[in-house]
Formats: C-alpha cells, sequence, structure tokens
C-alpha cells in the first residue's frame, strides 16, 4: 500500500518537512498534503506532482523551501517550475520532482515502447547517427484505441535515401582509414529507416541519443550523455523540423543533406539545426525570377502538402506576386492522401487554362502525380522543377508517358567523390556475393543482376545522378569529423560543444569544395539551371542551361545561356496577351492582375512599353501620334509666308507698296500741274510716304512671332497710320479753309498755313509715339504659345502685353479718323471740279467701316486668323486711301491732262447734293 504523508509522520523511517515561506508576510506555510493527487510511490524513489489551489500559491521569486532531517543516504532533488505568467487570481503549475535513492539497484529508468533495431551500424569509440528514409511511404492502419498500436508498416523502396546512407558510410570509412583526421580514434555509425515517417523520424532520433537497450538502465544511466555525437539526415524538411525541435534544446548537432525548407533557418526554434544545401528561401525567389525570365505571367503551382512544399511555395507566391506572376491555382497533397484528395487536385489542373506548373515537389510526391497525370492522360505542360527532383535520374526513368519533357529548374552544382562509385560496387557485390563484371582471371561467380531484393529499380545501383546530394551528406560527415578532431586537439580552456565547433568550421574537402555555415547554418546558396532534353531510345538528357548565383549582384545572379538550344518555341502561358504599345492594361473585375484587356491610350497621351499599366500625359508641346505610342511635337500655327494666306497677303503688301511707289512717281513727275499744286503736294507726298510705311508694316505681321517682332509690328502699325490719318487730315482741314476764305475778309487759311500743316501733322504723329512709348515700357507685346485652342495644336501669337496700350493705339487712330471724316463730309458740297473733299469722305468711310468691323473679327478669330484680320485691316484702309484720294488724280494727269489746267480748276459749277 501507498502510505499517505502527513506533516510530522514517518516515512520508511525518514521525516521531510516541507514549508512554504511567504516574504510579505514573514510566515511560514504548511504544505497541505491532502491537495496531492495520485502520487507514484514506492520505498526509494517518490515522484509526485501536483497542482495547487490558489490559497496557498505564492509568486515564485517569495518561494523557499526547507528540507531537513534528511538521512545521509537520502539523495534530494527539488526543482520548480510555472506553467504559466503568475496572475492575480489564476493558478500556477508547481512540479516537483524529487529522486530518493538507496543502496539498492532496482532500475529507475525504464524504457517505453518497442524496441528500435537500425538498419545499419558499425560500433565505433565515437557514434554517429543517421536517418534516412529507405522506404518512401507506409501502410495506414486505423487505431481503434483499443490495443497497443501496431508497428508502422514500411512500403515502396526508396533507392535514393539508401544511396545517401551509403555516402555517410563511405567518409566514415575514409575518416577511419585517415591518418590526418581523427588518429587514433574510430567513427561507428547507427543509421535508422523512418519511411518518410515524421513520428518514426522522432522515435528513433531519440532513440539515437538515449541507447536502445533491451532492458531497463541502472539509475546513473538516467544522466547519462547522449550515445551519438551528431546526426546525419533527414532527407525532407519535415520530419527535420520535428527531430530539430525535440533534440535542439539537448544542443546535439543535426546535420541534413536535403531539408531545405526556410522555417530551419530560425535559430530561436532550431538552435542545433545546420545543412549542407541552401534554403528554399534562396531557391523559391530563383524559381520566380526564372519563371519571369520566359514570360509567363500565368501559372499553376503543385506543392507537396508538408513542410518543404508550403514553405517553399509561399516564398515563391511572395516574390512572384513582387514580378507581376499570377497564380491560377496552388494545390497541394502528399503521397498517402486518399486517391480522391489527389484527383480533386488533378481536375483543378484539368479546368485550368495555365500551361506552366511550378512543382515544389519531393522525388516521392511527384511518383504519384505522375501516374494520376498518365491515367487522365495529362500533356503539354511546361514543369518547371525544384532540386528535389529536377535532376533526378529515377524520375525520369519514371516519367515513360514524357511528361515531364522540356522542364526546367534549379538543382544543386554538379559534384563529385573520388571513390565513391568503386565502393557503391563493391558494398553491392558483398552484401548479395555476386560479380557486377567478371573477369577471365578470376574465379567465376555469380553475376549481379542489379535487381537484388531491389524489384523495381533498375541499373540503379551505380547511377551518380545524384551526386551533389550524395556529396552534401559527405561534407555533413566531414564537417562533424572536423569539428571532432579540433575539440581532441584544443587545450582545457577551449569549448568543448561539439555544436558550436562546427557552426565555427571552415575547410576545403579532397575536391576542393569550400565548407562553412552562415550564422543561420545554411551553406551559400548556388544552383544551375537544368533543362530536360528527350533524346533517343526514350532517355531524358539533363542539360546544363544556366546559373543562379546569390552571392552576384540582384542584376547578375540570373545568367542563361542561349534559349535556342532549350526549345524549338518558348511556351506561352499569360492569361492576357500583351498590351502592345500605345495601350494600357485594365483589368477584369473579379480576376487577378494577369487578366487585364488593352485599351488604348486617350488624345495626349502614350505608352511607348509593352504592357504598360498607365498611359503617360505628354508634355504641353507635344501631342500623342496616331499610334500612342510617341509623343511627337505639336504643329505650330503662325502665319508664314510659305503658306497661301501669307502669301498672298505678302504679295498684296507688296503691290500696295509698289502702286503707292508708282502714284508717287506721277504726283513727282506733274507736280507743277495746276492738280498736284492745288492738292497740297508737300501733304501728298508725305501721305504717299505714310501710305508705303502701312503697306509695309503689314509684312511684320507674317513670320513667326518674336519678342522685337511682337513690339514692331503693333507700334509701327500704330504710327505710320497715325501719321497717315493726320496727312489725310491736314488736306482736309486744308481744302475746307481754303474755300472758306474765298469769302471777303476772311483770315482762316492764314492760319493754318504749310507751317500749321506741317505741326499738326507732327503733333498728331508724336501723341502716338507717346502712347507707344509708354506701352513698350510698362508692358510690351510678347511672344506666346497658346494652348488652349487647339488640343494637338501650338499658336505662336503676340500677346498685346498691356490690352490698354492696343485699344488706346487703335482707338486714337479712329478717334483722328474720325475728325477726318467729320471735316470731309462738312466740304462735300464744294464745286464738283474741286471734288477732293468728295475723295477723303469716302476713303474715311471705307477706313471706318473697316477698323469697325475689324474689332469683332479681331476677337472672335483664333490664332493666326486674327493676324490674317489685322493684316486685311490694314491692307484695306491702305488700299482705300491711295485709291479714294491718288487714283482719281492719276487719271486726270494721265488719261485727261486738258483737265489739268488753272482755267478747269477755277471754273466753277453748281454743287450737286451728296
Amino acid at each position: 500500500t501507498q502510505p499517505q504523508i502527513n506533516e510530522g509522520k514517518w516515512i520508511d523511517g525518514w521525516i521531510l518537512y516541507l514549508h512554504f515561506f511567504n516574504s510579505e508576510s514573514n510566515k511560514y506555510l504548511s504544505l497541505d498534503c491532502t491537495k496531492l493527487e495520485n502520487i507514484p510511490f514506492s520505498k526509494h524513489t517518490e515522484v509526485f506532482s501536483s497542482s495547487f489551489s490558489h490559497s496557498i500559491c505564492l509568486p515564485p521569486k517569495a518561494l523557499r523551501i526547507n528540507a531537513s532531517a534528511c538521512d545521509p543516504g537520502l539523495t534530494l532533488s527539488l526543482f520548480t517550475m510555472s506553467t504559466q505568467k503568475w496572475r492575480h487570481q489564476g493558478w500556477a503549475l508547481l512540479q516537483f520532482l524529487m529522486v530518493c535513492g538507496s543502496h539498492t539497484e532496482e532500475p529507475a529508468c525504464k524504457q517505453t515502447g518497442d524496441h528500435e533495431n537500425p538498419q545499419l551500424f558499425k560500433n565505433g569509440d565515437i557514434m554517429l547517427g543517421g536517418i534516412f528514409s529507405f522506404h518512401s511511404s507506409w501502410k495506414n492502419s486505423q487505431d481503434e484505441y483499443n490495443q497497443k498500436p501496431q508497428q508502422l508498416q514500411c512500403t515502396s523502396l526508396h533507392f535514393r535515401d539508401f544511396q545517401f546512407a551509403q555516402a555517410m558510410r563511405f567518409g566514415i570509412e575514409e575518416i577511419n582509414n585517415s591518418t590526418e583526421l581523427l588518429p587514433g580514434i574510430t567513427l561507428g555509425y547507427n543509421v535508422y529507416d523512418t519511411c518518410g515517417s515524421i513520428a518514426r523520424s522522432v522515435k528513433v532520433a531519440l532513440s539515437l541519443v538515449n541507447g536502445n537497450e533491451g532492458k531497463a538502465s541502472p539509475l546513473k544511466a538516467c544522466s547519462k550523455p547522449a550515445q551519438v555525437q551528431a546526426i546525419i539526415g533527414e532527407t525532407s524538411s519535415s520530419p527535420s523540423t520535428a527531430i530539430a525541435a525535440v533534440l535542439g534544446p539537448f544542443h546535439i548537432p543535426i546535420i541534413s543533406h536535403f531539408a531545405t525548407c526556410a522555417c530551419l533557418s530560425d535559430k530561436s526554434k532550431y538552435p542545433s539545426f545546420l545543412r549542407t544545401i541552401p534554403s528554399d528561401y534562396y531557391q523559391s525567389r530563383a524559381l520566380a525570377h526564372l519563371v519571369k525570365h520566359f514570360g509567363w505571367t500565368w501559372i499553376g503551382a503543385v506543392r507537396s502538402n508538408d513542410d518543404y512544399g508550403n514553405s517553399g511555395m509561399a516564398t515563391f507566391t511572395e516574390t512572384a506576386q513582387q514580378l507581376g506572376i499570377c497564380l491560377e491555382y496552388s494545390v497541394s497533397f502528399f503521397r498517402t492522401d486518399p486517391t480522391g484528395k489527389i484527383q480533386k487536385s488533378i481536375d483543378i489542373i484539368k479546368a485550368s487554362t495555365s500551361k506552366v506548373i511550378v512543382a515544389f515537389l519531393s522525388p516521392m510526391d511527384l511518383d504519384v502525380l505522375l501516374r494520376e497525370f498518365s491515367q487522365n492522360n495529362l500533356t503539354g505542360y511546361q514543369w518547371v522543377g525544384t532540386e528535389g527532383w529536377i535532376f533526378d535520374y529515377q524520375t525520369a526513368t519514371i516519367d515513360v508517358n514524357h511528361i515531364l519533357d522540356g522542364a526546367v529548374g534549379l538543382s544543386i552544382p554538379k559534384a563529385h567523390i573520388s571513390g565513391f562509385r568503386e565502393f557503391m560496387l563493391d558494398f553491392w557485390e558483398a552484401l548479395f556475393s555476386c560479380k557486377l563484371k567478371q573477369s577471365q582471371t578470376e574465379e567465376i561467380q555469380r553475376e549481379c543482376t542489379g535487381h537484388e531484393d531491389l524489384t523495381g529499380v533498375e541499373n540503379g545501383f551505380t547511377d551518380m545522378s545524384l551526386m551533389p546530394i550524395v556529396n552534401n551528406v559527405y561534407k555533413g560527415v566531414y564537417a562533424v569529423a572536423r569539428a571532432l578532431h579540433n575539440i581532441l586537439k584544443c587545450n582545457k580552456t577551449c569549448d568543448t560543444s561539439i555544436l558550436q565547433h562546427i557552426q565555427k568550421i571552415q575547410f576545403k574537402t579532397k575536391e576542393g569544395d569550400e565548407v562553412y555555415f552562415n550564422e543561420n547554418g545554411d551553406p551559400p546558396a548556388k544552383y544551375e539551371i537544368i533543362n530536360w532534353q528527350p533524346r533517343e531510345n526514350n532517355t531524358v538528357e539533363f542539360v546544363y542551361a544556366g546559373l543562379y548565383d546569390v552571392s552576384l549582384p540582384a542584376d547578375k545572379q540570373l545568367t542563361l545561356h542561349d534559349l535556342a538550344p532549350l526549345f524549338v518555341q518558348v511556351p506561352v502561358s499569360v492569361c492576357s496577351e500583351k498590351c502592345p504599345p500605345g495601350t494600357r492594361k485594365m483589368l477584369q473585375r473579379g480576376k487577378p492582375v494577369c487578366c487585364y484587356d488593352c485599351m488604348r491610350c486617350a488624345e495626349g497621351e502614350m505608352s511607348n512599353v509593352t504592357d504598360s499599366i498607365t498611359c503617360v500625359k505628354c508634355l504641353a508641346e507635344f501631342w500623342s501620334n496616331e499610334r500612342r505610342d510617341a509623343c511627337v511635337k505639336k504643329e505650330e500655327l503662325f502665319l508664314s509666308y510659305e503658306e497661301i494666306m501669307g502669301a498672298l497677303f505678302t504679295a498684296a503688301s507688296l503691290f500696295g507698296t509698289c502702286l503707292t511707289a508708282a502714284v508717287a512717281f506721277i504726283f513727282f513727275r506733274y507736280r507743277k500741274t495746276p492738280l498736284v499744286r492745288a492738292n497740297n503736294s508737300e501733304l501728298s507726298f508725305l501721305l504717299l510716304f505714310s501710305l508705303t510705311l502701312c503697306f509695309l508694316c503689314s509684312l511684320t505681321f507674317i513670320g513667326r512671332p518674336s519678342e522685337w517682332s511682337c513690339m514692331l509690328r503693333h507700334t509701327a502699325f500704330g504710327i505710320t497710320f497715325v501719321l497717315c490719318v493726320s496727312c489725310v487730315l491736314g488736306k482736309t482741314v486744308v481744302v475746307l479753309m481754303a474755300f472758306k476764305a474765298l469769302s471777303p475778309g476772311k483770315r482762316v487759311i492764314k492760319m493754318f498755313g504749310p507751317t500749321q500743316q506741317r505741326l499738326s501733322v507732327l503733333g498728331f504723329t508724336f501723341v502716338q509715339v507717346i502712347i507707344c512709348i509708354l506701352w513698350l515700357t510698362l508692358s510690351p507685346p510678347f511672344p506666346i504659345k497658346n494652348f488652349k485652342e487647339y488640343k494637338d495644336k501650338i499658336i505662336l501669337e503676340c500677346s498685346l502685353g498691356s490690352a490698354v496700350g492696343f485699344w488706346s493705339v487703335l482707338g486714337y487712330i479712329g478717334l483722328l479718323a474720325v475728325l477726318c471724316f467729320i471735316f470731309a463730309f462738312l466740304a462735300r458740297k464744294l464745286p464738283d471740279n474741286f471734288n477732293e473733299a468728295k475723295f477723303i469722305t469716302f476713303s474715311m468711310l471705307i477706313f471706318c467701316a473697316v477698323w469697325i468691323t475689324f474689332i469683332p473679327a479681331y476677337v472672335s478669330s483664333p490664332g493666326k486668323f486674327s493676324v490674317a484680320v489685322e493684316i486685311f485691316s490694314i491692307l484695306a484702309s491702305s488700299f482705300g486711301l491711295l485709291i479714294c484720294i491718288f487714283i482719281p488724280k492719276c487719271y486726270i494727269m494721265l488719261l485727261r491732262p486738258e483737265s489739268n489746267t488753272k482755267k478747269s480748276m477755277m471754273a466753277k459749277r453748281p454743287p450737286k447734293a451728296f
């Protein structure tokens, strides 16, 4: 019977006092033993644990334990731990482990579970462990929990990992035969088969650490060192994470040769895990860049439903999204999944439109998938593979339907281990008592067939396609041996932790491969790009196609050779065709970003790259071309000499100038005739000169506007027209005064003689000059580019600068013209023989009509047409003055000279109504 523990009572001759001391209240609290439940008890060993109620629970820092009156033969160990943070009204779990021992030899540590025997074993001074998957699957069994579960039944011989185990043996044999590395010390090994099961992996890992004795160990064995100094394996990521999590707290090095999950780089979770193969963090990113390089933006993804596939695909998906690659689907499965679940994944792939499949699969899972593809007759896909299967010769052999032909992916760089192939052949011959090759000098023995108890693996034993992974196992063994060698030769102050020595190791193998680990326990990342090329006799050649080196700059990490040998034509896998230049992508509602429509850029916008997401607006001086793939300079509109309208105005201006010069010549030729003398020849010549300037000033409005032309055209126009109208006004006043002076006693003609006429013209013109000077000084006209009138054209024009200045110049001209018209109108009833006033009236009528209509036409005309309106007004008014005033006189002088006499001029005729 198990005696009850009561305070102060004897327990088999020993008394134990336990007190809880509260430092805050300075009181001792006795242990309430009634709170203990289900205490396993024996004479010499008591192990109990209990949860105490809040009434006696104290903060850990205020807890003290006082033990006294113990027998000298009693060994007492007390441990306390709390499984949760202290809360004011919470529960705390205090676990006590008491181990009391006496002089008896009864076993205290007992192994539970079935005994595990290693598949490969060799004794040695220092033992290493090996965990591999000689089988790729197992039979699922339903546990009813009414009896002990059966042993795992492994199926599907997996020869790859058997080869990896031989690489471990080969490395150990080399080290044992070496005189430089670990001289005088023999390495042994225990190698277990896990069948790919995570649970079995953990079980054999614990067997490697604890030992595997068939009967209970003595008490001292509970604290003995680990049976192995390091473990080589596991091959897959998920078993490796489980093993590393269990053995990590014991700091037993675990060196994997093929577990690539990026999660294993987390040293806070897996402090003792290292590997000789790069992390999938780099491979996943490299695969995304490889897919992007070939322009595959619409892809599917298949992954193993384990840490390797899920973690690697997560990193690939993240990088792919950053590169603009879309996943139409991403399915996962495991080789032991029911057929119905795998068929669902096949149905998703069959219904998809993408033609590229990124397969983050282990070789065992890929074998299952290939069988399903063959049964469903699925072909024509471009496969992108990982290092797990892309260079696996056995996978290529299984692919009898050529589903994977043309596959491209990443592999570990090629490697070579001298002597390993011969070692494998020797092992096979020794294991099956046969000869692979017969020699004439040797005794005739049974010839090896390559199928000895390994049904289904044809000539696989000598296949060295997995040499890069074999080399990883080899490097892992040597890393452990180097670390042990350094520990054995260091002094007493040297750190004896084998894990820390392995983490700091750096050496080169006999083949020249450098081995070291970074702070995450990972080697440097470098991958070869492999392409599957089908050859004759249904064989596949792994063609080297490029390199991905993480140590290089980002833009030089991916290097691909000429693609011509790889593909007859690069496959296309896109959701939407590329948008050509001149268009932009518009996403389709409810679909990934890779599915879009191509929309043509709007006017004034362009895109000059393929698959542009936006159209760029052209600069103000540019406009998109018809294809919308470039911005071309806008057409500049201004009245030029080359265009028809400019040429006509230029011709009219020159014609007017020549006509004025001809009239001036005629007047000069007949300057002594009564008609010229009676018309005040001095003002007539000055008027002809001003008309010449008026015709010529119209030319300043033609051509590309510049700063000087803008200032010159308006000021020249204003001053010359004021000069012209002033002369006409002077002639009108002279005519009017001359006839008024005929009356007796009138002296008006004396008040407006030649001097006064000159001063009046000069005075009127000077006022206009002052206005123009003020205009040019305060706010002169300047050239501008008008973008408002036309979207695709630029109007080059002159800004008025100051609108007040412009309208002041024009208004002053209008004022003089109105005065001239009034005076001419007053002299309309003069004798017919002297009809100067009538002609002036007609000329001023035309002048005023032209400039009155100019105002609305000028304001409403855009661009160069406003300039044309102004030129037309200048020419029309100039021709009006020239024709009305001078042409009739030229007609008389040239065609009717008899009328050009003083008698004819002085003859009186009755006035006619006007």
